[in-house]
């Protein structure tokens, strides 16, 4: 069984958000990264990208697919993880712990349309 973490905030295309004020981590789940395989390449956006929810904002590549990364909420790109650079398969070994972007989150109403933990992990059951 795949690690959930509560008080994250999932998404159906097993993307989560760490929210921390008005800031949200985006990431992908252990589920993701484990349906993928070895991660190899991550494609992120731009700092001071705008998103919205549900757009493409990169792609993650492994060993075995690519997958595009669908945003959870809308924001500006603050920040990207810059390891994933240089160590992609950051994202195998802790999924939680190495977020892809930080985003100024534009409306907090948004987070009311994902999962929670225990949602999500019957989501997952039931994939």
């Amino acid at each position: 069984m795949a690690k959930v973490i509560e008080g994250l905030y999932y998404s159906e295309s097993h993307e989560y958000v760490k929210v921390e004020g008005e800031f949200g981590y985006i990431g992908i789940t252990d589920y993701a990264q484990n349906a993928l395989g070895n991660i190899v390449y991550v494609d992120m956006p731009d700092e001071d990208d705008e998103i919205e929810a549900e757009d493409d904002f990169g792609a993650v590549e492994s060993v075995k697919a690519a997958s595009d990364l669908k945003s959870p909420i809308g924001g500006i790109v603050v920040e990207t993880n810059e390891a994933l650079e240089d160590q992609p398969e950051l994202i195998n070994q802790d999924a939680y712990a190495n977020w892809i972007i930080k985003v100024k989150i534009a409306d907090m109403a948004e987070l009311d349309g994902l999962m929670d933990a225990k949602a999500y992990e019957e989501f997952c059951n039931n994939q």
